[in-house]
This record gives C-alpha cells, sequence and structure tokens, in this order.
C-alpha cells in the first residue's frame, strides 16, 4: 500500500478516525484513492497561484530559493533543476524548450513536485500535442491534486486535471484510465454525478476494471452504502484477490454490515498481504474494536 495519498473523501466519523492511521493512497497506478478537490475545465497556461514553488517560466532560482521550494530534493537534483530551467528559458525555438520541458517534467516528477512536472509536460503537450502527451500532464496534475492541503488548491490542480484529461479523451474515448481519473475529480465537486455517470461507462465498457470498482466501493462507504460497497470490493477481488486495499476496506464495509466474522477473515487476511506498520496498526485497532463488541 503506497504511503502516497490520503483518502479524505470519507465523511463518517468511524472511517475518519480508522482512515486517520493509514498510509495514504493513490488511485492511479493500480492502488487507489479518495480526493478532495473541485472541478471545471482547465487553462492552458501555468497557475500564477502556483503554492510552494517559483513561477515556471523565470528565470531559474537561486540554489538558495529552490532549496527553499524542494525541501526533499538533494542538492544534486537542485542543480540540474536550476540548470534546466536556465536552459528551457534561454531556448529560442518551441521545439527546443519542448525538449527542455520534457526534461524537467521528469526531474520534477522524481523528486515528487507533481504540479511542476505537469506544468513542464504541459509545456511538451502544447508543442507535441496528443494523446499520451496530454495524459502526462494530466496525470501529474492528478497526482498534485490528490496532495492538495486546501480546498482552493485542490480546486485548481483539479481543473488543469479536467482539461488535460478531456483532451486525452478527445484523442482517445477509449481510454478508461483518463476516464476513471477525471471521474474523480468531478466526484469531490459540485458535480459528483458527472463523475458517477463517468465511472460507470468505465464499469460497462469494462466490467473487471479495479481502478474504477475500487472507487465504486469507496464511494457507496461515503455514502453509507455498506452493503454496495461490500459486494464492488467483492467484485474487484474476484480480479485481484492480493488487492490490499479493497481487502482492507472490505473488511470495514463487513464490519459496518454486522458481518464480524467474514470482516474478521478480511482483516486477517489484510495482515497476510501488507507487512507495513501503519496498515497492520489500523487492522488491529479494528480487529480490537470487533473483539471487544457484544
Amino acid at each position: 500500500m503506497s504511503k502516497g495519498k490520503l483518502a479524505l473523501i470519507f465523511s463518517a466519523v468511524v472511517l475518519a478516525v480508522l482512515l486517520a492511521l493509514l498510509p495514504k493512497v493513490v488511485i492511479n497506478k493500480d492502488k487507489k484513492a479518495d480526493l478532495a478537490s473541485n472541478g471545471a475545465a482547465a487553462e492552458s497556461s501555468h497557475d500564477p497561484n502556483h503554492e510552494g514553488h517559483e513561477d515556471h517560466a523565470a528565470e531559474a532560482a537561486a540554489p538558495a530559493d529552490a532549496a527553499n521550494a524542494h525541501m526533499t530534493a538533494t542538492p544534486a537534483q537542485l542543480k540540474e533543476i536550476a540548470d534546466l530551467r536556465a536552459k528551457f528559458n534561454r531556448a529560442s525555438s518551441p521545439q527546443d524548450k519542448g525538449k527542455v520541458a520534457d526534461e524537467l517534467a521528469q526531474k520534477y516528477a522524481a523528486i515528487a513536485k507533481h504540479d511542476s512536472a505537469g506544468y513542464f509536460y504541459e509545456q511538451v503537450a502544447a508543442v507535441r500535442p496528443g494523446e499520451k502527451s496530454f495524459q502526462k500532464a494530466a496525470d501529474q496534475y492528478f497526482e498534485a491534486f490528490t496532495f492538495a492541503a486546501t480546498q482552493e488548491r485542490s480546486q485548481q490542480l483539479g481543473q488543469k486535471a479536467q482539461g488535460l484529461y478531456a483532451q486525452v479523451l478527445k484523442n482517445n474515448p477509449a481510454n478508461l484510465d483518463a476516464k476513471t481519473n477525471l471521474a474523480m475529480t468531478y466526484i469531490a465537486s459540485e458535480t459528483p454525478m458527472q463523475g458517477i455517470t463517468l465511472l460507470r461507462e468505465v464499469i460497462s465498457a469494462d466490467p473487471k476494471n479495479e481502478k474504477a470498482l475500487f472507487n465504486l466501493g469507496v464511494l457507496s462507504m461515503q455514502s453509507n452504502q455498506y452493503d454496495k460497497a461490500v459486494t464492488r470490493f467483492q467484485e474487484l477481488l474476484a480480479v485481484n484477490p492480493k488487492h490490499v486495499d479493497a481487502t482492507f476496506y472490505l473488511g470495514v464495509s463487513l464490519a459496518e454490515t454486522k458481518q464480524k466474522q467474514e470482516a474478521q477473515k478480511a482483516f486477517m487476511r489484510v495482515k497476510e498481504l501488507s507487512k507495513e506498520p501503519e496498515v497492520l496498526a489500523s487492522v488491529d485497532s479494528y480487529l480490537q474494536k470487533l473483539n471487544s463488541a457484544q
């Protein structure tokens, strides 16, 4: 289970307490996600209110400034980025800028600065538009979206991801991965039914789609429809029996539907599948509650 992003979508208090103990997760890359965001069409230019980073169109920052913005990066990584940004600013042709932008995007992604990576992949897409280039940018903005610490920032990043995923689907309407991520940006917006509709379209096209099944299960939990959540997670586990997150949330859903013994089995299965301390602590906490229940 990834430690990348925390599910923020649940409203039930019992889940909120439990999920606080869990590592964060993401729904792309065959893991999962619950998101907090808003949605609309993305702009093609970089967000001028970009938090935590310098304006990417400006000259490369001095190492000290870059260090403040990228605390997780090594000095060598910061220097590479500063040098590439200077090279990007000096590039005279769109093709040259696109080539350097691709390098910059990779460097930013390597230090988990996904919004910055998204911006530079967006510059690549402007030079070489197409399904794959748009999706690279969209996926990075989506990653940043799942990390967003505030509703305002989440909304900004969600908008960027939505606009770019729209371009992906314009090039290839059958891209289910893009459609699933797009759906999740709408789920947490003021138009959640738009996201639900997209997820149902994915399931209709691919009944065994793991990401869509997982997200529909999560959404059922959010609306306290735990019986439906049980069904979705069971469908997912029939496809992928080793899906740790689905197994865990199946246990939660079974417990909420008073199926104590089945819930215990699910949690014990999680302990077989994962050795991460945060996960095991959460499972033990839930098992303790189940064992102490009358």
